[in-house]
């Protein structure tokens, strides 16, 4: 089938010649959807016209199940096609490219009625397949498959030893499960995934912007869970045999040329062993302070902040708030060839060139406070301490800055002026705290709304926290498309609030002041508070007020 003339319709010959050279094997009209040049919607509507074809929208039609099933899962799979109803003695089939109804004579022998195909865009194919067949759905198809026919489990043998698994005979099998899993996860942007057992079988959950969802996987997954546990570790390089104890590993991938470093954690519990995989996309990760988005008078403030010559500055906030991002960030920042910078870290999550990072090894004796005092004898200038946990390593940080160095670490608190008083809690002098400390900066990170389906409302005043602002227009809420999996939300953003120490600050922190009377102290100096930052990104569309109300919790005013 010849498509040029099709495509000359959308674009011009120019183009196409600049098509035909980069083609390699694959057909024009893929690679100039794959490129941007042309919209898929637009060129399956032409086709629908040339063939006289529907086109249909599957976000928004009702997929026969049953009928789903009656056709075989490797064809679904191979040939990428949808099953969707079944009416007046055919079946409807839905495609999103032409050259799959040449399949039309064999899929109407397996079913046994004639089809009628209509077109859809191949990622709601796709998404619709993994939703109602589960990820690695196919693989899964033929592991049962070769179960049934050898009448044995094929992955007995998984508790032998390391070398005789690298050598069964069905690995490969397992080796494509769990790449579909992980596939799945970078396509879907998730920064976890969480295989869990539990009474019912195996399930399995995405953390994508913060929230976990549950993906569907088919049923018969079950049977293989201990092979794909064993799988990961063999990946992370842990020891197979042990299923007692937890073990934590490291695994670097590449998917679609990108490297992506996944953590692995193993946890035996009471239905087999819980595994957890954080996601770590580099090519996706901008260490730019500029791009995060700051409110311009605390990136500016932040700035002479990360510039001082010595002192402790601190980032806080809750797991998976974006801490180390803005530390890195910083020491990217400040980074030159006449600064030594040197980080302890647990683990080291991104390698960055110019800066000397050290990974801990609590069991061999590295642990934060050890490393940190070894690198005081390689003339840092810059130290960056990936968690402040305990009095020791809180100590050695203080003397680090007595000494003349400017040390970066995160601490678990609430909000800016909470740490404070944690560190005091710690053990620590209030006079070494208010010597030291020179500001603290706390954020979180909030879901932003879909800029392609975000509705507009009109929200009475009496509906809003009494402190958000009372001067807003039309405010912004979540609706759901095809672009954000009729989520609402795609992508996340941060808010900040930065308390620098003044004299004031320091008296409060000598007398032992609460938290919540140094915080009212910043807060009238004018200091911004989280939920005034969440306030200021609602009122310009970026956000919502659910989204800040949950994110902020307890934080009000």
């Amino acid at each position: 089938m010849n498509l040029e003339p099709l495509l000359l319709q959308l674009i011009d010959r120019a183009q196409i010649e600049q098509l035909h050279k980069s083609r390699g094997e694959s057909r024009l009209d893929q690679v100039a959807i794959e490129s941007g040049m042309i919209d898929e919607g637009e060129w399956l509507d032409l086709l629908g016209r040339e063939f006289g074809i529907e086109v249909v929208d599957l976000t928004e039609v009702t997929i026969d199940r049953d009928l789903l099933m009656q056709f075989p899962t490797k064809a679904i799979f191979q040939y990428e096609i949808l099953p969707i109803r079944e009416q007046q003695g055919y079946v409807e089939v839905a495609v999103s490219d032409p050259f799959q109804m040449d399949h039309s004579d064999e899929l109407t022998s397996i079913h046994g009625r004639p089809l009628k195909f209509v077109f859809a865009r191949r990622k709601e194919i796709s998404d619709r397949i993994k939703e109602l067949l589960g990820v690695g759905g196919d693989t899964i198809n033929e592991l049962v498959r070769i179960q049934q026919d050898d009448g044995e489990d094929p992955f007995e043998d998984l508790d032998q030893e390391f070398g005789e698994l690298a050598e069964t005979a069905r690995a490969p099998s397992v080796i494509r499960l769990v790449n579909e899993l992980l596939i799945e996860a970078v396509d879907q942007q998730a920064s976890d995934v969480h295989i869990e057992p539990d009474e019912k079988g195996l399930v399995v959950r995405y953390r994508i912007d913060g929230i976990l969802r549950v993906q569907p996987i088919p049923m018969e997954i079950n049977q293989f869970s201990s092979a794909i546990v064993t799988r990961l570790k063999i990946m992370s390089r842990l020891n197979i045999a042990e299923k007692r104890l937890p073990q934590d590993g490291r695994i670097k991938i590449q998917i679609s040329n990108r490297e992506i470093d996944v953590r692995v954690s193993i946890i035996p519990m009471i239905y087999g062993e819980g595994v957890v995989l954080r996601l770590l996309d580099k090519g996706r990760i901008d260490f730019d302070l500029n791009n995060f988005g700051m409110p311009a008078p605390i990136l500016k403030e932040f700035n002479e902040l990360i510039r001082l010559p010595h002192g402790i500055v601190l980032v806080t906030g809750p797991t998976g708030s974006g801490k180390s991002t803005t530390l890195y960030s910083a020491l990217n920042a400040i980074k030159s060839p006449e600064t030594k910078i040197i980080t302890v870290e647990d683990p080291v999550e991104y390698h960055s060139r110019g800066i000397s990072q050290i990974q801990v090894h609590s069991k061999i004796g590295l642990t934060f406070s050890a490393g940190l005092r070894s690198i005081l004898r390689h003339d840092p200038d810059v130290i960056l301490i990936g968690e402040i946990r305990d009095n020791e390593t809180a100590t050695s940080a203080i003397q680090a800055s007595l000494t003349g160095h400017l040390v970066f670490s995160t601490l678990h608190t609430n909000d800016a002026p909470g740490a404070i008083t944690r560190l005091i809690d710690m053990g620590i002098e209030p006079y070494l705290v208010s010597s030291t400390v020179e500001g603290i900066m706390a954020q979180r990170l909030v879901r932003k709304l879909c800029m392609q389906c975000r509705e507009p409302y009109d929200v009475a005043s009496q509906e809003l926290p009494p402190d958000f602002p009372q001067d807003h227009s039309d405010l912004f809420h979540p609706k759901g498309c095809r672009k954000c999996h009729e989520i609402g939300y795609a992508g996340r953003m941060g808010i900040f609030e930065l308390m620098t120490n003044d004299e004031t600050v320091r008296d409060m922190t000598n007398n032992r002041v609460s938290t919540a009377k140094i915080r009212r102290y910043v807060l009238e100096q004018g200091m911004m508070s989280l939920r005034e930052c969440g306030w200021e990104y609602v009122k310009q569309g970026l956000t919502s007020v659910d989204e800040i109300l949950r994110v902020t919790k307890g934080d009000m005013l």
